[in-house]
């Protein structure tokens, strides 16, 4: 196993390794016996391992080779290829720092910088002298509206800054030392205890909720209403869309009105409580009564507003970012507990299912789809029912479905935001297209930076199980159906249907070439439908109102609504659902309120890695599959990056061929050494030093690229520079000279304090490298050659005596 050693990834200095703990081969023994022997269990079983010790002992995986079919080699192989796995000791701690393009665009490398000089690490190194923490870079954590994100452990931190990250870190030490916290009870509460509830209390519970509070908001609420005895249900939701507002709440009173609240805190919920639901008995009244009056008193003394105000979702910024939604994939956002089997059934959940199981032939289900005009919401948008009939047409015994939830464009959300949140729509969805394939099992792909979606398909298909809406004779029917679920290991190429088929059956991550396609030969060589989460939870909509009704969504060629993630520079991040054709602008100035802080809006990062920018002058582009290939871009799953006057398109084009270069499974040539080439001529152009010739030969391994590589991955790794070049050629060839007229790339500028300065020392005080002499009273001057272009001085300083220049 010392190979695989070599190949780590993500290895640290020889002196700088944490103690690892001892190996308990009888866990390997459960882990093989939980998961099989054959070679299709190689990674769950490396993931068991991985998450019982935190990388992969030699030993552990000797143990493995000796009780199952899975070679040394095979062990190797997948082991390097998946950036999840790890091989040598690592800290007590984690922190992951995400790289999604959000948080490139919000300073993630200076969090970064920040974080290993807070630990003093050296160039090389990732993990504490003292074995606490251990750096990790990850290409997205699905948090794109709070970036720049970090998570440690179990712990997500957005809106970062460099200045804060010392904070945070020995905030999470404070907190660690404590002992973990108690585990929260999710569940909705009757706290009347006889089903009499006044009202309920809904509080939103997605990652990005939780990582701004919403948790510890919910513990709250459940506090409150248990210590007045207010008669209402504490119930958890899932993602509202609007992102930008967590923590938020909201209050149903018994006669039907809503109140809702944005940003709430803690200390707040009491109020907010007692405004809509009156304590029971007269101890919780006079005990209330007296807290409010202190409460009231407490907040004049400190000319504090001591009122909660709502927010009206029918006017102001709420109802712009809400009204031009139309919520097809999200319905029922913010209504329903996720995990609560009943509540979705009393939403119609399950009721499309039953009509295909008792009413209609799978080809009527199809002709539905087919009417609907359903293009799945991932890449060029195949339209569905082609997949689906082909599949259903295949002469095989057995058949497969599989849910594509892997969603490793950084910057995108959407998958991870339905499965938490709509965990049922997209398992009645997935056996709907079981059914009128004629496959009777299925798995859900999801990428292991999902933690919570993946525990809650989990909990949800045992609960379907339960009862009878999947397992043996479904509904009653004679159809049986079984679902399970397959975790990611951490590589982008598995959203290519053929890469993730051989990473279900325990290979790397690599495509084939097409055809035959999956629909003919998928999953073990047998007929595989694959859809991706969004395509699935559009069905049981479709087949309840008629493909008719959805197509009366959209533009001629697609139809429907599309759900995006929008962040970036943008005042009103969230998740978003629109009917497909509106524009651009819509999309970024009615809903997401413009770019924020006066800056000027300049372009539109739209379909990850394989999407181009759109610049502003074209934001009257409409959404839809042919509009935007038409100006260089793909809908791709739906991320939609906002970029400002301060980003430079040319480091944006750097920063994705560093992504597609790295995640490039290296089977062909024209990928694993073109975008290879292409990525050291941008970062030339970066650091100044190319020259015009580069930008022709940068153009000719584009078309070379594209025209030449095996799989999606690679012929679309060529857009995002296309697109730049096409549009923002002056930014490139201001490169050529010397200039980064956006200020970003650190080779080419340069920090400057002006006359403006009044020695007021706070800059030498927070520089992290010393690179400002602190002199009181007297002009500041920055050492270029210390200077690693943190921002903070600028951004600490009172009197804006700070600016960039050119180097």
């Amino acid at each position: 196993m010392s190979a695989a050693v070599g190949n780590d990834r993500n290895g640290v200095d020889g002196n700088v390794i944490a103690a690892a703990d001892a190996i308990d081969l009888a866990f390997v023994d459960q882990a093989v016996a939980s998961h099989g022997g054959g070679p299709e269990a190689v990674i769950p079983i490396l993931q068991a391992i991985q998450t019982r010790y935190r990388y992969l002992p030699d030993a552990a995986l000797q143990r493995v080779c000796e009780l199952t079919e899975i070679t040394p080699s095979t062990i190797t192989g997948v082991s390097t290829f998946y950036t999840q796995f790890r091989h040598r000791p690592m800290g007590r701690h984690a922190i992951q720092v995400c790289r999604g393009t959000a948080c490139h665009v919000k300073g993630a490398d200076l969090i970064e910088e920040a974080i290993a000089l807070h630990l003093g690490l050296e160039p090389g190194e990732d993990t504490d002298r003292k074995g606490q923490f251990t750096i990790e870079p990850v290409a997205c954590l699905g948090c794109c509206t709070l970036a720049p994100v970090v998570q440690i452990d179990d712990a997500t931190y957005g809106r970062l800054t460099p200045q804060s990250v010392p904070g945070t870190v020995r905030e999470f030490s404070r907190r660690s030392t404590s002992g973990p916290s108690p585990r929260r009870d999710l569940r909705k509460r009757d706290v009347t205890g006889s089903g009499s509830a006044a009202g309920e209390i809904r509080v939103g519970l997605g990652s990005c909720c939780v990582a701004q509070g919403s948790g510890h908001v919910f513990d709250k609420v459940q506090e409150v209403v248990t210590s007045i005895g207010a008669a209402a249900d504490v119930k958890r939701v899932g993602c509202v869309g609007m992102c930008h507002q967590t923590p938020l709440v909201e209050t149903i009173r018994s006669d039907g009105t809503s109140r809702l609240y944005c940003h709430v805190q803690a200390e707040q919920v009491e109020q907010i409580v007692l405004q809509n639901f009156q304590p029971t008995g007269i101890a919780s009244r006079l005990k209330t009564s007296w807290s409010k009056l202190v409460a009231d008193l407490y907040g004049r003394e400190n000319g504090a507003d001591s009122c909660v105000e709502a927010v009206s979702p029918h006017e102001g910024p709420v109802c712009e970012f809400l009204g031009p939604q139309k919520r097809i994939a999200t319905e029922s956002c913010g209504d329903i507990d996720p995990l609560d089997l009943g509540e979705y059934q009393r939403h119609e959940g399950f009721v499309a299912l039953k009509r295909c199981l008792n009413e209609l032939s799978g080809e009527a289900v199809i002709d539905e789809v087919e009417r609907s005009g359903l293009r799945g919401r991932g890449g060029a948008g195949f339209p569905s029912a082609i997949k689906w009939r082909t599949v259903r047409a295949a002469d095989a015994a057995t058949k497969y479905v599989i849910c594509n939830g892997d969603e490793g464009d950084p910057g995108a959300f959407m998958d991870r935001m339905i499965l938490e949140s709509f965990p049922y729509r997209v398992i009645e969805g997935m056996a709907i297209a079981a059914v009128a394939a004629g496959a009777h099992e299925g798995y859900f792909y999801i990428r292991a930076e999902y933690p919570l979606a993946v525990q809650r398909i989990r909990h949800a298909i045992a609960e379907c199980e339960a009862a009878g809406l999947l397992g043996e004779r479904i509904m009653g029917s004679s159809y049986s159906l079984k679902f399970s679920v397959k975790e990611g290991a951490g590589a982008f190429i598995c959203g290519e249907e053929t890469a993730l088929i051989h990473s279900i059956e325990g290979g790397r991550g690599t495509p084939r070439l097409r055809p035959p396609f999956p629909a003919e030969s998928g999953l073990w060589e047998k007929p595989t439908l694959i859809n991706n989460v969004e395509t699935l939870s559009l069905v049981p909509w479709i087949l309840r109102h008629g493909g008719e009704e959805f197509a009366k969504f959209g533009t001629e060629t697609s139809k429907g609504t599309k759900v995006f993630a929008l962040a970036g520079k943008i005042r009103r991040g969230g998740l978003i659902e629109v009917p497909m054709g509106v524009t651009i602008a819509q999309i970024v100035d009615q809903i997401g309120g413009g770019v924020p802080d006066g800056h000027r809006f300049k372009a539109v990062q739209i379909g990850g890695p394989s999407g181009g920018c759109v610049p502003a002058s074209l934001a009257d582009t409409p959404v839809d599959y042919e509009a935007l290939s038409r100006v260089g871009a793909i809908m791709g799953s739906g991320g939609m990056v906002v970029l400002d006057d301060t980003d430079c398109m040319v480091d944006i084009a750097r920063y994705f061929l560093r992504f597609t270069q790295d995640q490039s499974c290296g089977k062909c040539t024209y990928c694993r050494v073109g975008t290879k080439r292409m990525l050291e001529i941008l970062e030339r152009i970066c650091e100044g030093k190319a020259k015009k010739g580069d930008l022709d030969l940068l153009e000719d391994l584009c078309q070379s690229v594209s025209s030449g590589s095996l799989c999606g991955l690679g012929k679309t790794a060529p857009n995002p520079v296309l697109s730049t070049l096409k549009y923002f050629r002056d930014e490139y060839e201001a490169h050529l000279n010397g200039h980064c007229p956006a200020g970003k790339c650190k080779n080419l500028i340069a920090y400057h304090i002006t006359d403006a300065c009044i020695g007021c020392t706070l800059c030498a005080q927070h520089c992290p490298v010393d690179a400002i002499p602190a002199v009181p009273y007297a002009k500041h001057v920055v050492d270029v050659d210390k200077c690693t272009a943190c921002d903070t001085c600028r951004v600490v300083c009172p009197e804006h005596a700070v600016e960039i220049v050119r180097r």
